[in-house]
């Protein structure tokens, strides 16, 4: 098991404000698992007793709408930190995390998170300033669902896809996602999702092979946004 303070991951997250001491405090008390694809880490109304650390992988966080359907809120990625929202604010999960493929995750006792908080003021800024970004991203995705076409969402998640997650030696997106993935990203039924990407396709922006998809015309993609 990796220790804190040579992880890089922490450079990613608001863990790198804190000091070598503090980092091998952490990493006496984490610990580490590997979570298999379509895995369950929190669901939504869960007490999260701790932060999660994400050292390798890609999970979803989804939020369950009254008629039973998921929306995808945001992708976590490598470096990135679960679950402070709800520690911080003393609260049950609002969001569900499930892996996307196979992931490595460690995992740090609300106790130590919560003296940091207290005792170092840079780690707290940081861990502030990443959750007003969140929010941030928030009121954006908000704004796209209410102003943009459903045609002009598809186009906007595969751009954001091959921007954070870039492609394979092929050229495929490196992140797989299903079709239902894709519809509950931008917030529409699978059918809908499946004609979009069906008509994108046969326009020549994009080409697929199962459930990868390739990128072929990307000014094309750009002007669709």
């Amino acid at each position: 098991m990796s220790k804190c303070e040579q992880c890089i991951v922490r450079q990613f997250n608001s863990l790198k404000a804190l000091s070598k001491e503090e980092l091998l405090r952490i990493s006496s008390c984490k610990t580490s698992r590997i979570v298999k694809k379509g895995e369950v880490i929190f669901e939504e109304g869960d007490t999260i007793n701790g932060v999660f650390c994400i050292k390798d992988g890609v999970c979803k966080l989804s939020k369950l709408s009254p008629n039973g359907k998921d929306q995808i809120i945001k992708l976590v990625v490598k470096g990135d930190l679960l679950g402070q929202r709800s520690l911080i604010g003393e609260e049950s999960a609002n969001l569900s995390a499930i892996a996307l493929n196979d992931m490595e995750v460690c995992f740090i006792p609300k106790s130590e998170i919560m003296y940091d908080l207290q005792k170092n003021p840079k780690f707290s800024l940081d861990m502030l300033q990443q959750m007003a970004h969140d929010l941030k991203e928030s009121d954006n995705t908000i704004v796209n669902i209410a102003q943009k076409s459903v045609k002009n969402r598809v186009a906007d998640v595969l751009i954001y896809l091959n921007a954070h997650f870039g492609v394979d030696q092929k050229g495929y997106l490196s992140i797989n996602l299903s079709r239902e993935d894709y519809a509950n990203i931008v917030g529409t039924a699978t059918e809908s999702a499946i004609r979009i990407l069906s008509q994108f396709k046969k326009d020549g922006l994009i080409s697929t092979q199962g459930k990868q998809i390739k990128i072929e015309d990307f000014k094309k993609l750009e002007r669709v946004v």
